[in-house]
């Protein structure tokens, strides 16, 4: 079942580059879309939408908490931003065009 959530983090576009510098170029498995958005904070607020709960747990075990270690230089903050799941309800546009896994009803996922 997809997977969505936002997730509200307390850094700015430079250690966020870093971040992505240290994932790689190879694609995160099962992840289907990833935005980082400003804040009116000033924050970075993640969006990201997975193919399952269980990819995007592998993924942050295997790949993005290392990265986010590497990123923070080994001193990373204690605990993680919450997360707030979301219910995708409808999900259209180009990058779903083909993706009949993110059709969902209005009841929900």
């Amino acid at each position: 079942m997809v997977y969505a959530f936002t997730q509200d983090v307390p850094i700015g576009p430079e250690l966020y580059r870093r971040i992505v510098d240290e994932l790689g170029p190879e694609p995160l498995e099962g992840s289907l879309l990833h935005l980082c958005v400003r804040t009116p904070e000033g924050g970075l607020r993640y969006i990201d939408i997975w193919e399952s709960r269980e990819h995007c747990a592998r993924a942050f075990d295997e790949r993005i908490h290392p990265a986010v270690d590497r990123a923070f230089g080994g001193s990373r903050p204690q605990g993680e931003p919450t997360v707030t799941r979301m219910e995708i309800l409808d999900a259209s546009g180009a990058l779903v065009a083909d993706r009949a896994d993110l059709e969902v009803s209005a009841q929900g996922a």
